[in-house]
């Protein structure tokens, strides 16, 4: 229907479509249209008033309508369109039934986006659930397009971090390990760092043991590599667990500070000979960004030895090179803003020109406030994930109306808790902190993730009842059903807006507002045994599918029965 309306405006004015695309609006009460145009844009191209040009190109439209427009009028300073109700929800039905449909064709481009990066001293914790839900739907989204997408990881497996959970083994585990003490093996790592933590705050020494740990492995000593791989292969193992369970894509290619923490040096030397950076009195090698007001970083130590940005530097061009990428994007948080901001500037002033983005995601936090790792205080992945999926189970043994086998009971409620998690943390802008509060993110009604896969549910249930094919007849529509039919009808507008801004919060709340919508026509039109029960069906299984490709961006598995 939009096209359409582009379609007639350009034909009538010297703006250009995706100028029209960008100025219709939904008008806020039926009797002022479906759609609508305001023309303070076109008064000032025109050096006309608004309203009379409102009223005359009300005039001219109305002179060659195409059939899915029904009428046009103007009120105001605005040109308001009425659909042809009948050939929408035509349109809607044939539409529904293409195998592309949702599937947009903008791009062909090769994308590498780089998630979740953990660090391997401590076990995931609800903060790596939000990077992990939003790297996985940007790269649902980019790939629907029609864009390639390769899933990129690195593990910061090397430093100060893990050389504290080293130290924290050595002092405090006594020969335990995680199979000795039933514990998940990265959260043994884990509280291996809080235990370190806890006691250099009341003893520096261990920090200094710390710092001695991290020489001792950069010199290759044969104890010190061993305790590392022994603490990180606990930890990779624990890690991998949490992927699989919470659904995480298979990552194409992981990378490992370890192995390319030295690089870089190479990047830093060819700089010094275009003098894009210069050298200190003290040897160090810096750059300065005070124009990008970035102030000056430095990028080799006096001593020769790297900074964490000189690894960036290297990986930033190794993944290019690995992949062949059109484009590198970074799911990090939003606490690493000015590092990004400084990579990509240090990148553009070498002449590389591809294109770069820090998905900056804001931090997330409990409402007791600010999770801290070394200090204990964060969510587990592993827990967060547990627990819902309990509660999720005794809220089906509650609802059952049949007994479920253990393997049936066990995959429905993992569906809804992961249900419950990835909306919550997807349905508000990547942009923007917020605070993890479980009761919300369970709850089985309102705007969470268990009342769209209720919703979706429901609809399958109406569509097993039907054993014979019904004669779909298309009478006079009720404002319910044209509800839905125009929101699953501007379905993909929605995708390609969430493509163009990288935001899964406007797939998200297109499907909590779709889901709303179904469920306000389940209860004001009667479906099965109604006259319009051949239509009606056809209309649930669109919701219904559209609803599964909505919830499919979003990495949310459905359910058919809850």
């Amino acid at each position: 229907m939009k096209k359409s309306i582009v379609k007639l405006i350009t034909e009538e004015t010297s703006l250009k479509s995706k100028e029209i695309e960008n100025l219709i609006e939904l008008p806020p009460s039926k009797e002022l249209g479906d759609y609508a145009i305001p023309c303070f844009l076109l008064s000032k191209k025109l050096k006309k008033s608004p309203l009379v040009i409102a009223e005359d190109l009300a005039k001219k439209l109305r002179k060659n309508l195409p059939k899915e427009i029904s009428n046009v009028d103007f009120k105001g300073p605005y040109i308001n369109f009425f659909i042809n109700k009948k050939t929408l929800a035509e349109n809607v039905l044939k539409k529904i039934k293409q195998k592309n449909f949702g599937k947009l064709n903008i791009d062909k481009k090769k994308i590498g986006v780089e998630y979740p990066s953990p660090n391997t001293n401590k076990a995931l914790h609800v903060g790596h659930l939000r990077n992990m839900a939003i790297g996985e739907s940007i790269c649902k989204i980019i790939s629907n397009a029609g864009n390639q997408v390769t899933h990129l990881n690195l593990f910061n497996d090397r430093g100060i971090l893990i050389s504290k959970s080293m130290i924290g083994y050595e002092k405090f585990a006594d020969g335990k390990t995680p199979e000795s003490e039933n514990i998940k093996s990265d959260k043994f790592v884990g509280d291996l760092y809080v235990k370190f933590s806890k006691a250099s705050a009341k003893n520096e020494a261990l920090e200094k043991l710390a710092q001695k740990k991290l020489k001792l492995w950069e010199k290759d000593d044969k104890k010190t590599l061993a305790l590392w791989k022994k603490l990180n292969s606990w930890t990779y193992s624990g890690m991998q667990e949490c992927f699989d369970k919470f659904g995480l894509s298979k990552i194409d290619r992981s990378y490992y500070e370890s192995e390319i923490y030295k690089k870089g040096k190479e990047i830093i030397e060819a700089g010094l000979k275009k003098k894009v950076f210069h050298k200190k009195k003290d040897g160090a090698v810096a750059i300065d960004l005070e124009k990008e007001k970035l102030g000056e970083k430095i990028l080799l130590r006096s001593d020769g030895t790297s900074v964490y940005i000189t690894q960036d530097l290297y990986l930033a061009e190794q993944k290019i090179e690995d992949f062949n990428l059109d484009s590198s994007y970074y799911v990090v948080g939003c606490d690493q803003e000015y590092h990004f901001k400084v990579l990509f500037s240090i990148l553009n002033k070498l002449g590389f020109k591809k294109d770069l983005k820090h998905l900056s995601y804001g931090l997330v936090s409990l409402p007791t406030g600010k999770m801290k790792s070394r200090e204990g205080t964060s969510v587990s992945a592993d827990d967060l994930i547990n627990e819902t999926q309990e509660i999720a189970k005794e809220g089906i043994e509650t609802r059952a109306t049949d007994n479920l086998n253990e393997k049936e009971l066990e995959k429905r409620s993992l569906t809804i808790a992961l249900s419950a998690i990835k909306y919550n943390l997807l349905k508000v802008d990547i942009h923007r902190g917020i605070v993890f509060n479980p009761d919300e993110a369970l709850a089985f009604e309102g705007d969470t993730g268990p009342y769209l896969l209720y919703s979706y549910a429901r609809a399958s249930s109406i569509i097993r009842k039907i054993k014979n094919k019904k004669t779909v007849k298309i009478l006079d529509l009720k404002d319910p059903e044209i509800r839905l039919l125009k929101k699953i009808n501007s379905f993909e507008d929605i995708i390609t807006n969430a493509y163009e801004h990288l935001a899964p919060n406007l797939v998200a709340n297109y499907a909590f507002e779709l889901s709303q919508i179904f469920n306000e026509f389940y209860h004001d039109c009667p479906v099965l045994g109604s006259i319009e029960e051949g239509f009606r069906l056809k209309l649930v299984n669109a919701f219904r599918i559209t609803l599964k490709k909505s919830l499919d961006l979003l990495g949310i598995d459905v359910l058919e029965e809850m």
